[in-house]
Formats: C-alpha cells, sequence, structure tokens
C-alpha cells in the first residue's frame, strides 16, 4: 500500500463520483492508483472515461498503477484565484507522466517551488478529504528511496 497523507481540514470543492470514475475514487479509498486500460490495444488512459481515446473501444479493466512517475510540467500558482484556494498560495500544479504512460495532473506536497523540476522523480500519495474522496496527489522521490527499491 502506498502512503496516505493527513486529512486536509478547509472546506475546498471536491470531485464528484460518476460512474466512469467511481472506480478511481474507490481504489484511491484504498491507498491505490488505477488506471483504466484498454482491453482492445492495451493503452492505459486517465481521466476516466467509457470509450478509448485511440481505437474507440468500450471494452477496459482497471489496472494497479506503479504510483510512480516524472514531472512533465508544472506552474506555480499565485493568484488571482478561486476563494477557497486562497489560503494555499501559493501552490503547484503538475502534470505527472505514470510509469504507465499517461499523463496525470495534480500537486506535489511538502516541495518548495524552487525546487520542482522537469524529469523530477514523484511517487502517490493519498489525501482522505471526505468519507467518499481521497485526492492522489504526489511527493519527491528522493535519491536514498530511489536506492532503497
Amino acid at each position: 500500500m502506498m502512503r496516505r497523507e493527513a486529512v486536509i481540514t478547509r472546506d475546498l470543492p471536491l470531485p464528484l463520483p460518476t460512474l466512469d470514475n467511481r472506480e478511481f475514487y474507490a481504489a484511491a479509498r484504498r491507498g491505490e492508483l488505477c488506471f483504466q486500460r484498454c482491453a482492445t490495444c492495451g493503452r492505459f488512459r486517465h481521466y476516466p472515461r467509457p470509450l478509448c481515446p485511440s481505437c474507440l473501444s468500450r471494452d477496459f479493466a482497471w489496472e494497479r498503477s506503479t504510483g510512480r512517475g516524472t514531472v512533465f510540467t508544472w506552474t506555480i500558482v499565485r493568484g488571482p484565484t478561486l476563494p477557497a484556494f486562497e489560503g494555499n498560495l501559493p501552490y503547484n500544479v503538475v502534470d505527472v507522466v505514470m510509469g504507465e504512460g499517461v499523463h496525470f495532473v495534480s500537486q506535489i506536497l511538502d516541495c518548495p517551488p524552487e525546487a520542482i523540476h522537469a524529469g523530477m522523480p514523484v511517487e502517490t500519495v493519498f489525501v482522505p478529504v471526505s468519507d467518499e474522496i481521497t485526492l492522489v496527489k504526489f511527493r519527491r522521490v528522493r535519491s536514498e528511496d530511489r536506492q532503497s527499491r
């Protein structure tokens, strides 16, 4: 099981589970990052959706991710922003290329803005924010962490 983080206490807008993504959020509550994988062409996809964007197949399975990836690009949000997020300013938004090849947009926790860089290795952490929603975030994989795995 992957690392879990403390609960966020602020009242932030939360994602809404739908028919397409409820398995994703169920896995996150268990501390697992899962992606849809097309049963026809074998490609992983994220965000969850009913059709494969590569071959348009409707056949897929949910598969567990390694939870590891690298920063592809990022930005630091300094404002203006939605009122609910103002207390978090500045904050980062990262596009991570996961080991499975999908891009995942989220945040890196406990990382100063100047330390973020393209190619930086990261791994998932899970942040429970309600009974139904656990958010998927990232943390840096330090060199000593990479050597011990």
